[in-house]
C-alpha cells in the first residue's frame, strides 16, 4: 500500500488548510486510516483518526473542534480540514493506514499502523 500525502504550505494563523492522503490500494476502504504530525525538535504526535468506513473519528484534544478528517473511500483518498490554525500546529503531516483494523476501529498510536506515506509541511505563521 502506497499513501501520498498532499496539501502543505505555508498558511497565516487563523487560517485554513486541506490535506489529501490518497492510496494506491483499490481497497482502501478495508484499511483504517490515520494523521500524525511531527513538529520541528518534537516526537511525531497523534493528530486525528478515522474507521475503515468512515463512522467513527477520534482527534487529539490540541486539533478538537478545529480540525475534521474524512474520507471518500470511492476516490480511495482521506482528508484533513484544518482550520483555526496556530502557529503551534506547524509540522510535517503524515498518514498512515492499517489493515488489521476491525470494523469501527480507531488507532491512535503509530505502531498500530502498517503503512506510512512521505510527509507534507504545513507552516503556520503568526
Amino acid at each position: 500500500v502506497q499513501l501520498q500525502a498532499s496539501g502543505g504550505g505555508l498558511v497565516q494563523a487563523g487560517g485554513s488548510r486541506r490535506l489529501s492522503c490518497q492510496s494506491s490500494e483499490c481497497t482502501f476502504g478495508s484499511y483504517a486510516t490515520g494523521w500524525f504530525r511531527r513538529a520541528p525538535g518534537k516526537e511525531r504526535e497523534f493528530v486525528a483518526a478515522i474507521s475503515r468506513g468512515g463512522y467513527r473519528r477520534h482527534y487529539s484534544d490540541s486539533v478538537k473542534g478545529r480540525f475534521t478528517i474524512s474520507r471518500e473511500n470511492a476516490k480511495n483518498t482521506v482528508y484533513l480540514q484544518m482550520n483555526s490554525l496556530k502557529p503551534e500546529d506547524t509540522a510535517v503531516y503524515s498518514c498512515a493506514a492499517s489493515g488489521t483494523a476491525v470494523a469501527g476501529q480507531v488507532k491512535m498510536h503509530d505502531d498500530e499502523y502498517e503503512y506510512w506515506g512521505h510527509g507534507t509541511l504545513v507552516t503556520v505563521s503568526s
